[in-house]
């Protein structure tokens, strides 16, 4: 669709229709005359909606249907994320049924949604309501909300220290690894982006930057689940028999697990004070977030997609590449804590409800996910990419202890 906005994906633009491969080029450019009266070109294995450009009624009652199908799986993603823990309370599933987050549940039951409506023979019909890319972008925007920038003030110092250290140095064993198995450029990005800092989020936001395609994103976030969870429970125990200080644990924690959920539940294991240094190190890392995307940006422009004898890009094209929900997640962050010092305890509230709003549109976009994947797509990625993320994992452990013993010994909330 000409009017389309840059997409999590290979990133269509205004003046990008027709593509090879990986590499998009501008030389055919759609115009709203075009729509009327050609089809628009895209990749077979990553399709944004019916192959007809042609906007009739057929294509928004079918757009409408898929909406529907988004919503529904999504209202089941939240029914069994606040409902499971309940029914497996008391029994042998009791730690799992708490453990499992909602991103576990919308891409399974967005996957199963993909068979469904593949068997018959209705995906491409109501793929325009797979918005993926506005529900992940509007999701990490309303997450600015959630980082109170004071908070991340009790233990700036070690926490950025850390997160500097920490972000550089997985990152960039993660990036040379990957080369070494002859990885996609794109898919190295996402999968360093995520083991380093936090996960899916970051992965959606180097996505933007590099112009992934939705497979490599959706691997990568499947490869995040897999091995958040059980470090859920491998991380509290294994801090207990290395016998941890509480914010070291803390501190090891937030900087290993990928996920802000993750996170807390693994800190809320390993003690009340561990809970606290682990949300502060992991928010750290989260806020260092748009620099990662920002860097992203500057090198895949200058170095990885610039042709042999092009003159150098200015500004304006590192402007154009740039995510710029980033811009949006940072000023969230920013008002959440002016508002938060303003208000007081009643601000809390809000921003409860702001955070909810945030959870049923990530929700929407794992769910969105689920429902693009082409299992053709990710059994082309093989056994390399799980290689590489379980290597990189290793490696954060490590590190990770390592900074945490250093910089948080003897620290006290």
């Amino acid at each position: 669709m000409a009017t389309d906005a840059t997409r999590t994906g290979d990133a269509v633009t205004p003046t990008d229709a027709t593509r090879t491969g990986d590499a998009v080029t501008p030389a055919d450019t759609v115009t709203p005359a075009d729509e009327s009266a050609a089809s628009a070109t895209v990749d077979p294995a990553d399709p944004i909606g019916p192959a007809s450009a042609v906007r009739d009624g057929a294509f928004w009652a079918w757009t409408a249907f898929g909406l529907l199908v988004v919503l529904g799986l999504a209202a089941l993603t939240r029914y069994l994320e606040q409902n499971v823990p309940d029914w497996a309370e008391g029994t042998a599933l009791e730690d799992i049924g708490a453990a499992v987050e909602y991103p576990v549940y919308a891409i399974l039951l967005g996957l199963l949604g993909n068979v469904a409506v593949t068997l018959l023979g209705l995906r491409d019909r109501i793929a325009a309501a797979f918005r993926t890319e506005f529900f992940i972008k509007t999701g990490l925007v309303l997450l600015g909300a959630s980082i109170n920038l004071a908070v991340i003030a009790s233990a700036a110092g070690p926490a950025i220290a850390q997160a500097i250290l920490l972000i550089s140095g997985v990152f960039l064993f993660t990036w040379w690894l990957a080369g070494r198995f002859g990885l996609d450029d794109k898919l190295r990005a996402l999968l360093a982006s995520a083991v380093s800092i936090c996960g899916v989020s970051a992965a959606i936001a180097a996505a933007g930057a590099v112009r992934a395609r939705r497979e490599q994103l959706a691997y990568t976030a499947s490869l995040v689940i897999v091995f958040a969870l059980p470090s859920i429970f491998i991380l509290p125990w294994l801090a207990d028999v290395l016998g941890l200080e509480p914010a070291v644990a803390g501190a090891w924690i937030g900087g290993n697990i990928d996920t802000t959920a993750a996170v807390t539940a693994a800190g809320a294991l390993a003690g009340e004070e561990a809970l606290q240094i682990a949300s502060i190190v992991k928010v750290t890392q989260n806020a260092l977030m748009g620099v990662v995307a920002v860097a992203l940006t500057a090198y895949f422009t200058l170095r990885v997609e610039r042709r042999p004898g092009a003159a150098r890009p200015g500004l304006g094209e590192l402007w154009r590449r740039f995510p710029k929900f980033v811009l949006g997640f940072i000023a969230a962050s920013v008002i959440a804590t002016w508002y938060l010092d303003s208000a007081g305890a009643d601000g809390k509230a809000t921003i409860a409800i702001v955070n909810d709003l945030r959870v049923w549109f990530l929700i929407l976009a794992f769910v969105s996910i689920g429902l693009e994947v082409r299992v053709a797509s990710l059994r082309e990625a093989g056994w390399r990419p799980v290689a590489v993320f379980a290597s990189a994992t290793v490696f954060n452990l490590a590190l990770a202890l390592g900074l945490a013993s250093l910089l948080f010994r003897d620290f006290a909330v």
